[in-house]
């Protein structure tokens, strides 16, 4: 399969409906053999409320091709590194993040090529891995988890949620990860373990993903590490930035937006607690075959 180059794609991302990616994604597509059709693609589209440069095809593309070129012995380690770059390059509030079309567009239009390389499993790639809910779409899945697991401006509990593939695909789908003391406190939790040189990790994580949903909801974690209201001037400062922002860098983090952190304090209080939970929760051994990363 031959990928797309910045040269021969549209300058700017746009909102591709599910039912274009019905339409194209076929058996040869998810097997990395054809590429969808650009033209026809781009003809379903439709364009961006505003024309504006954090939009802008040429940095994803770029970022996307450097994450294959570093991660082509192991594309698993490529979602703890590009997580935090997808984030910090595609500056946007989460409702502009929940439009599954600007993904579609990601997807089909912008990097065929790398969903193919990241996700290919024995035959073929699945098709919400192109088009499906932000927990497993290709990209929406590391865009959602940078959000959810940024301190703040600091993306270094991103990568430790990313590179550990259990939490991408059981723990992100929790309803509690939305209260961002709670998804600190699991990666606190999950940096313990790997301290501790703990093996079964992904065991461990949806052992405990599993007790801290049985255990309460968002609300009950809220009353012990209340999260604070985002400072939505902060991030919005942090988006019009991206006009004048220079490419993220690849060998260092970037800086998310400093829109409120939450203090050590308030982890703390729900570390102990989901270490106890964790005590006690019973560890599953699954299968080989279940245990292996769900491409």
């Amino acid at each position: 399969m031959n990928p797309r180059s910045s040269g021969s794609l549209p300058p700017a991302l746009a909102l591709l409906p599910d039912a274009s990616v019905v339409k194209f994604l076929s058996r040869a597509v998810q097997s990395g053999l054809e590429t969808p059709p650009l033209g026809a693609l781009i003809k379903t589209s439709s364009e961006l409320p505003e024309p504006q440069a954090r939009w802008s095809v040429e940095p994803v593309r770029q970022l996307l091709d450097e994450a294959m070129r570093r991660f082509e012995g192991d594309r698993v380690e490529a979602d703890a590194w590009l997580a935090p770059r997808l984030h910090a390059t595609l500056r946007m509030t989460r409702a502009e993040a929940a439009d599954g079309r600007l993904w579609n567009y990601l997807a089909m239009v912008v990097a065929p090529d790398y969903v193919v390389w990241r996700h290919r499993g024995a035959e073929i790639v699945t098709a919400t891995r192109f088009s499906g809910p932000g927990y497993t779409q290709a990209f929406a899945r590391l865009w959602w988890a940078a959000e959810m697991f940024r301190n703040g401006p600091d993306y270094r509990p991103v990568e430790t949620a990313c590179g550990v593939q259990d939490v991408l695909n059981t723990t992100l789908r929790l309803d509690v990860i939305d209260h961002r003391p709670t998804a600190l406190a699991i990666v606190a939790v999950l940096n313990r373990l790997i301290a501790d040189g703990m093996s079964r990790l992904g065991d461990r994580v949806n052992a405990l993903s599993s007790a801290i949903n049985a255990a309460g909801s968002t609300l009950v974690y809220d009353v012990l590490a209340p999260d604070e209201l985002v400072d939505g001037a902060a991030l919005q400062g942090w988006i019009d930035e991206s006009t004048d922002a220079p490419p993220v860098p690849w060998d260092r983090l970037p800086f998310g937006p400093d829109d409120g952190s939450v203090s050590s304090r308030k982890l703390d209080s729900l570390r102990h607690l989901f270490e106890a939970l964790l005590e006690d929760a019973p560890i599953r051994t699954r299968p080989r075959h279940a245990a292996i990363d769900e491409n």
